[in-house]
């Protein structure tokens, strides 16, 4: 009986460690502003980041069809820096265009985390 209770345990452990159960990336704030000849993205990601094979490694901007408009590449982890802010300037946005969504990505699964909807203000 005991060890049945030990291999429903470790059996448990490794489906929480697996990248199906991986956190996939939160963004926690974003605004845009218009700067020169585009717009300038300042987004807020947060992840639980364990070091270079597991971590948030960009963010991006996309329209509502999914077309990419920007993409943020994240060049290292950030374990002890969490949430964490980067800037993204002179992103072209086409014409008219009044709303964006802005997501990150897991390096580990690949996997987006839920979009946020931001309204850019013209």
């Amino acid at each position: 009986m005991i060890i049945d209770d030990v291999m429903k345990y470790a059996f448990a452990l490794i489906l929480l460690a697996s990248p199906a159960f991986a956190e996939k990336p939160v963004v926690e704030k974003a605004t845009a502003m218009r700067a020169d000849m585009g717009w300038q993205f300042e987004v807020t990601l947060r992840h639980h980041d364990l070091g270079w094979d597991h971590y948030a490694d960009q963010w991006e901007v996309i329209d509502a069809a999914g077309n990419v408009l920007a993409l943020r590449e994240l060049m290292h982890p950030h374990v002890e820096e969490q949430p964490f802010t980067r800037k993204l300037k002179n992103v072209l946005v086409p014409d008219g265009l009044r709303t964006v969504l802005i997501r990150g990505r897991c390096s580990l699964t690949g996997a987006y985390g839920a979009p946020v909807e931001l309204t850019l203000s013209r």
